[in-house]
């Protein structure tokens, strides 16, 4: 009696307990919905950054996964994941109790925990939000109970492309497409049985099987032909075909990308610019974007390669050297060289030096712009007194030209010359075509008060330099500077950079400036620049005691300004080459850079020049020793040249990231007299005699460049020379 009492009390209890646990298991199911967010890191895809061919990878940025439809696995690899981790995945409802059991009891008992999870199960956990990787009973009881809605909402073919898509199959690589390139070097779709199997003898022990040597080798070989036996038993395979496989060839690991130099600038620049267009950090890691850049990689090269011809070993690395390269049509950064591969900043858009005289042609714009023609008579006398200013300014040794128009003043560079012309046209009109044409206000408005601000005392960077020249090169207009061409999303969407395009001055005005222009390098202190095959136009700049040394030139489909400067700000000179100006190795480097990037382009012309008056002399008289067809002129075709894409694509409108001006060190600006008139190489007595009388300067060989260097230019300018 005592016995049956205690059964029925036993019965009761456990129905009461029964009914509670079925209850309790009815409310948590009820409160346990399928998260509506997943993982951050799961679905995470790592953006790639392109050269402008959109086919060579410049970088790769955050997570490494590239996610796959479920059409685009082989069969057999899906397979050899369905044996290697769950064979009944297709019948089971999502969970296997069984399984579970054995993880919870070794939970509880601080064993070590033996897999046990589905596929749908591992899923959950790395798929939806708010599901740890901590080892708990409430954390897999929750799991459990998602795994089974999802299983009941969700069809199997569904889950198993989320789990190939988040899966970490070590090297790196998250995902079944990623894997397949780290392991085998192919996409996903090419997978052999053999290599589909090793793949899903990884995603065990992702860390020791991503590169096995001994014991892991041998192990990574029974794990694989273990998965090939499954194979057959769940029918994928035959015997027959199973007998057949062959332990796969793994590809060597790869190392982590990493990027120095060059390839480091150019990221920081195209992230820089993808933050001005609104994209966050989030979007660029890891929203699988595929940023085009403006970069040619072949120019790159081409860039190092003239720097490094030309400059003579031994080099002090206190001597910098910048290069960039814009092209005209849309503004796109083709190329550029910031410095050697360990330096920590780079010389071509972060460092800012005095422009010297290649601002001058900023203030030739303004005043063709207001109303002065080329025939314009300016005072080329030294010392010129300004009202205003601290002290008399003086030509490069205390040299008087006379009055001179500003044909001569600018083939000759005379800074009394442009100091006068500066108070024509008023400094304000100055500062406004420089800014126009792209050099930040911030950079001018400290200087553009000062009588010497024609002679450049404002500081620029190569890219800010390359670029206002191209405006003139574009007919007076200037395209918004920018590195990336196209953003294509992981949608597919694809939207072109469409640069801002603003009108610096009018095309007569660029058209006569760049004729100025021209006669640097036909004549004056530019001559080291000359391409013998096309016409070219361009500015020699040395800033006071060869503190910084430019030229900044172009032809009609591209503008490159090179300068060398030293970064404690001393003279430029180099031990038996002396001190530098800028028609000596910067137009040498712009020369042997700019051979190269115009091989093979079309020869197009300058557009023609006002007439400026009958008894004017025609600086394109006798003594033209560039060729056939040089002043044959288009009028100006301003079309864009480059290749460029244009398209239907949407649009980025957000204006791109400028370099910072606090990132890297500036040349002080010195308050009265920045520059002295450049020294080109064709500054001989006979031209000295040619400039006095208001006569161009004509070179008396065909080879206007008598300064020493490593070798002909011609030669530096071929791959690989040195």
């Amino acid at each position: 009696m005592r016995k049956r009492r205690i059964l029925r009390y036993v019965g009761i209890a456990f129905g009461v307990g029964l009914v509670a646990m079925i209850g309790l298991f009815g409310v948590a199911w009820a409160m346990t919905p399928i998260p509506d967010s997943t993982q951050k890191e799961a679905t995470a895809q790592g953006s790639v950054i392109y050269y402008r061919d959109g086919k060579s990878v410049l970088a790769k940025q955050g997570v490494n996964r590239r996610n796959v439809k479920l059409e685009q696995v082989p069969e057999h690899v899906r397979d050899a994941v369905i044996a290697a981790e769950n064979r009944s995945f297709y019948t089971d409802s999502g969970v296997s109790f069984k399984g579970t059991a054995r993880a919870v009891w070794s939970t509880v008992t601080g064993k070590q925990l033996q897999g046990g999870s589905t596929i749908t199960q591992q899923m959950v956990r790395n798929y939806y939000s708010g599901l740890s990787q901590e080892r708990s009973i409430t954390r897999k009881f929750k799991e459990i109970l998602i795994s089974i809605k999802v299983d009941q909402s969700k069809s199997k073919d569904w889950v198993l492309e989320q789990y190939l898509n988040t899966i970490y199959f070590g090297r790196g690589a998250n995902g079944v497409q990623a894997a397949a390139q780290a392991y085998f070097g192919k996409d996903v779709a090419k997978l052999s049985v053999s290599e589909g199997a090793y793949l899903a003898a990884v995603i065990q022990q992702p860390s020791r099987f991503a590169d096995p040597q001994g014991a892991d080798l041998d192990a990574a070989r029974t794990r694989w032909k273990a998965i090939v036996d499954a194979m057959t038993q769940t029918k994928a395979i035959t015997p027959e075909q199973a007998a057949a496989q062959v332990f796969p060839k793994l590809a060597a690991p790869k190392a982590a990308f990493s990027l120095k130099g060059q390839a480091q600038v150019m990221v920081d620049r195209v992230r820089e610019e993808l933050h001005a267009r609104g994209y966050t950090d989030e979007d660029i890691n890891g929203g699988g974007l595929k940023i085009v850049t403006t970069f040619d990689k072949n120019l790159m090269a081409a860039a190092e390669r003239a720097v490094k011809a030309v400059v003579p070993s031994g080099t002090s690395e206190k001597i910098r050297t910048g290069l960039a390269a814009v092209d005209p049509a849309t503004g796109e950064v083709v190329a550029f060289y910031g410095g050697p591969k360990d330096q920590s900043w780079d010389n071509a858009f972060s460092a800012k030096v005095q422009a010297g005289s290649t601002f001058k042609p900023y203030t030739l714009a303004a005043a063709l712009e207001n109303g002065l023609s080329l025939s314009t008579t300016v005072d080329g006398n030294s010392p010129i007194t300004v009202p205003g200013a601290s002290q008399p300014i003086p030509n490069d040794s205390g040299r008087s030209y006379g009055h001179i128009n500003l044909v001569s003043a600018t083939q000759n560079s005379v800074n009394t010359a442009f100091v006068d012309l500066g108070q024509k046209v008023g400094l304000d009109k100055v500062a406004k075509v420089a800014e126009a044409a792209g050099i930040p206000a911030g950079q001018l408005e400290p200087h553009k008060a000062a009588a010497s601000f024609p002679l450049g005392v404002a500081s620029v960077s190569a890219v800010q330099n390359a670029s206002g020249f191209a405006s003139l090169a574009n007919g007076g207009v200037h395209m918004e500077t920018h590195v990336i061409k196209s953003v294509t999303d992981s949608y597919g969407k694809r939207s072109v950079v469409k640069p801002k395009s603003t009108t610096v001055v009018g095309k007569q005005a660029a058209a006569d400036a760049i004729y100025a222009m021209e006669q640097v390098v036909k004549y004056g202190t530019g001559t080291g620049a000359r391409l013998y095959d096309r016409p070219v136009a361009g500015k020699t700049g040395t800033t006071d005691s060869s503190g910084a040394v430019w030229f900044n030139g172009f032809t009609p489909q591209l503008a490159t300004a090179v300068n060398m400067f030293r970064d404690d700000n001393k003279t430029v000179e180099i031990p038996g080459y002396g001190v530098q100006f800028g028609g000596q190795f910067p137009a040498r480097i712009w020369k042997a850079f700019m051979t190269e990037a115009m091989a093979g382009k079309p020869v197009e012309q300058f557009p023609e020049p006002s007439q400026y008056g009958a008894d004017s002399w025609d600086y394109r008289g006798e003594g033209d020793d560039v060729g056939d067809g040089y002043d044959q002129r288009d009028n100006g075709d301003w079309n864009e040249r480059w290749d460029g894409d244009g398209g239907d694509d949407q649009q980025l409108t957000s204006p791109p990231a400028s370099p910072p001006d606090s990132s890297t060190p500036e040349t002080p600006d010195t308050p009265v007299i920045p520059e002295e008139t450049d020294r080109g190489d064709a500054n001989n007595d006979d031209q000295q005699s040619d400039q006095q009388s208001n006569r161009p300067a004509r070179p008396d060989s065909p080879d206007p460049n008598p300064t020493t260097g490593p070798g002909e230019l011609e030669d530096a300018s071929t791959p690989g020379d040195r």
